[in-house]
């Protein structure tokens, strides 16, 4: 593959400034092997513009890029991508996974799904063609009830008033909705990518719920669904998975306890294992407490505790992340929590790091946060960072998506990233904008 352009950078690191200046000579067209007849001069440009996008990532990305995903979680500057646990786009999944590996994420969250999985891995597997990177784990969401996260809008669009306004499609962050009439004419359907079919687009829909509230005419409803433990056990199995991710309401241990026998020694083959799990109170920590006995057993692996504050709202605004951070100030100080590590997620952007650094809990030990209550330091206490990491899912998305709407729009819905070197360099961009400020402190 042959990378195409030129491009310059100028990085700067400050507290919660992380920017990229690439600039793109228009006069360097795209050049492709397969596209255009090989002379001296192009295949010289060609190298040239492959060795400037390596730079770039060098140089960029992160000194700690090298580092693995383990030593992230110890450091707690671990950064996971969420990609939805109901989001099955494949193109997009494959683009967003791409485009993060660049950034030096170290862990990609999907869909219990074989194709999705697949998409991730051939997205990460293309970014390492391009440059060498330790590879990210993959990870895999399963819920044991009922959950958010793992529900789908659905409506019958010729039940739609020819004259609604279909506030429907306007609020969806996913441009999962959408009619003839009205659409912008970018297909994500990517088996036939020429064929729009009216109303929700199932496999881009996340769940987030926005559009259920807004129906003037109360015509669309919810389905909900739980993963199947089986088909996830063997999904596990065939070694395409590093990580797995269950999502709880830390309510009904029962549930709980019925999901993990059902996996059975499918999460032997696992290196880490994640928990998330919302803030339910005086009773969160007897709930993670109860739910660590049920794991511990056959517990081979690291474990994570993901602390969801507001779930999949991290794209509304700057005030959505304070619930996450406040769960982590109310598990910080708490002695009797269960091993694991803890991660934010639920409502997580661009102003999360700002609000950790606020409460001192931007990769702090134990030690550094309750300097001052000596009585509350444990001999035993982890010498790692307090709090290990931060996971981006809708903001994250919308970004890059950005990007990928705008590049789709001109190349059609299945068009692959490194394909476009400008989209691709302008996806970075946005991507290590997020990414740098944790990776780079």
């Amino acid at each position: 593959m042959a990378l195409r352009y030129f491009c310059t950078t100028n990085i700067s690191t400050r507290q919660h400034d992380f920017s990229a200046k690439i600039l793109v000579p228009s006069s360097l067209s795209l050049t492709n092997s397969r596209m255009h007849s090989s002379t001296p001069e192009t295949n010289t440009k060609t190298k040239s513009t492959a060795d400037n996008l390596k730079s770039l990532v060098n140089t960029l990305v992160l000194p700690s890029i090298s580092s693995s995903p383990l030593h992230s979680l110890h450091r707690g500057n671990w950064v996971k991508l969420i990609c939805g646990a109901s989001f099955e786009d494949v193109v997009d999944i494959r683009n967003l996974s791409l485009v993060y590996t660049l950034a030096g994420v170290d862990c990609i969250d999907c869909a219990a799904d074989a194709s999705v999985v697949s998409a991730v891995n051939e997205g990460i597997e293309a970014a390492r063609d391009i440059v060498c990177l330790r590879k990210p784990w993959v990870m895999i969401s399963v819920n044991d009830d009922k959950d958010l996260h793992f529900r789908k809008a659905e409506f019958d669009p010729e039940d739609c008033p020819a004259d609604c306004s279909r506030p429907c499609e306007n609020v969806c962050p996913a441009s999962a909705i959408s009619f003839l009439g009205k659409s912008s004419g970018i297909s994500y359907n990517t088996e036939a990518p020429s064929v729009l079919k009216d109303g929700v687009i199932t496999e881009r829909c996340y769940g987030c719920g926005r559009c259920l509230p807004v129906c003037p005419y109360d015509k669309i409803r919810e389905v909900t669904y739980v993963r199947d433990a089986i088909a996830t056990a063997d999904l596990i199995k065939k070694n395409d998975v590093d990580a797995m991710e269950i999502h709880t309401s830390g309510r009904q241990s029962t549930l709980f306890e019925q999901l993990w026998s059902a996996l059975g020694d499918s999460v032997e083959n696992l290196k880490l294992i994640a928990v998330s799990l919302p803030n339910v109170g005086d009773s969160t920590i007897s709930s993670m407490n109860y739910m660590f006995s049920i794991m511990k057993p056959n517990l081979q692996s690291f474990n994570l505790w993901q602390l969801d504050g507001r779930p999949m709202s991290g794209d509304i605004g700057r005030g959505a992340t304070k619930e996450s951070i406040a769960f982590a100030v109310q598990l910080a100080k708490e002695k009797e929590r269960p091993p694991g590590f803890l991660q934010l997620a639920g409502g997580t952007n661009a102003h999360t790091i700002e609000g950790l650094k606020k409460e001192g809990l931007f990769q702090t030990t134990i030690s550094e946060y309750l300097h001052d209550d000596k009585s509350a330091i444990n001999s035993s206490d982890s010498p790692h960072a307090l709090i290990s990491g931060i996971a981006y899912g809708g903001y994250a998305r919308k970004i890059v998506g950005r990007v990928l709407r705008s590049m789709q729009s001109q190349h059609g819905g299945a068009a692959s990233i490194e394909d476009h070197s400008e989209y691709l360099l302008m996806a970075l961009k946005e991507a290590l904008a997020l990414v740098g400020p944790i990776k780079c402190s």
